[in-house]
């Protein structure tokens, strides 16, 4: 199925913000002890026959470009991989050497989706999620596949 990728604009914040909250239960995502607010992050789109399908939020700084958030609708047809691949690009052009992300150990679908796209695990930050609750109390205590919310994995893509 062919996407179409294109950076968020103006008239997407209201969709963004939406999209963030039903995903991950509000606008502010944690990573690495740090309290982002996504949605005023740069995002891509991903769209098919005009209907977005799938957003990714991202910062970039100096050291690498870090994936935020990445959701797909429906999962599983081909939307993350056109958003990474469109990432990756993003990330070449503004001179990063990675890209990056942290995501929770419960999160099994992830694991394998960024692996298989040529992302490493590099680091597992034991008991991290017990302090990104300080920050953001709504994480809950288990997370998919019945799996306690305990540590954050960090994934790269070496560019």
């Amino acid at each position: 199925m062919a996407y179409t990728v294109r950076e968020k604009n103006g008239r997407d914040q209201a969709w963004v913000d939406a999209t963030l909250r039903e995903r991950w239960g509000a606008t502010v995502i944690v990573s690495r002890g740090c309290l982002y607010h996504a949605q005023k992050h740069p995002a891509l789109i991903a769209e098919r026959d005009g209907e977005r399908c799938g957003l990714a939020t991202y910062r970039l700084e100096r050291s690498g470009c870090e994936i935020l958030t990445l959701d797909t609708f429906p999962r599983f047809q081909g939307a993350g991989t056109a958003l990474i691949d469109a990432l990756v690009v993003r990330a070449k052009q503004a001179g990063v050497r990675r890209v990056w992300l942290v995501t929770s150990n419960d999160n099994l679908d992830a694991l394998r989706f960024y692996q298989r796209r040529g992302f490493s695990l590099v680091a597992v930050h034991r008991n991290a999620v017990a302090q990104a609750r300080k920050l953001k109390p709504s994480i809950r205590a288990v997370g998919n596949y019945g799996i306690p919310l305990v540590d954050e994995v960090e994934l790269e893509h070496v560019l």
